[in-house]
């Protein structure tokens, strides 16, 4: 399968060419991984350490799944629009969203090729 390797948040924006929404928070930390899913309960209880999660959802309690994981980064898909009150409370607890043009199949093959 190919051995892991971890890079930071910065350096993976740069691979899957995305937008930080929420400015610059994060951007030091260490990835090893990601998980794909739209199912709150799904993420809660799969998610592992030093991931990114990508998913279409977009209102407010992704922050409290992403706050409860710690994962590194949102990322959302397709270039979906994310309301203000959820950046701004996303800036406010921590928590780093990006955006890309990619489906969420493309973003998670993105990321999965740039930590192999």
């Amino acid at each position: 399968m190919g051995e892991i390797r971890k890079m930071t948040l910065a350096e993976l924006i740069g691979n899957i060419r995305c937008e930080a929404i929420t400015g610059d928070i994060n951007m030091d930390r260490e990835i090893r991984t990601g998980y794909t899913s739209d199912l709150l309960s799904d993420a809660i209880a799969n998610i592992e350490e030093d991931s990114v999660w990508i998913t279409m959802q977009r209102h407010i309690n992704i922050l409290g799944v992403a706050k409860l994981k710690d994962v590194v980064a949102i990322v959302i898909p397709r270039s979906l629009q994310v309301e203000q009150s959820v950046i701004d409370k996303a800036r406010e607890e921590g928590i780093a969203i990006l955006r890309g043009p990619q489906t969420a199949f493309e973003i998670s093959a993105l990321i999965y090729n740039a930590l192999r």
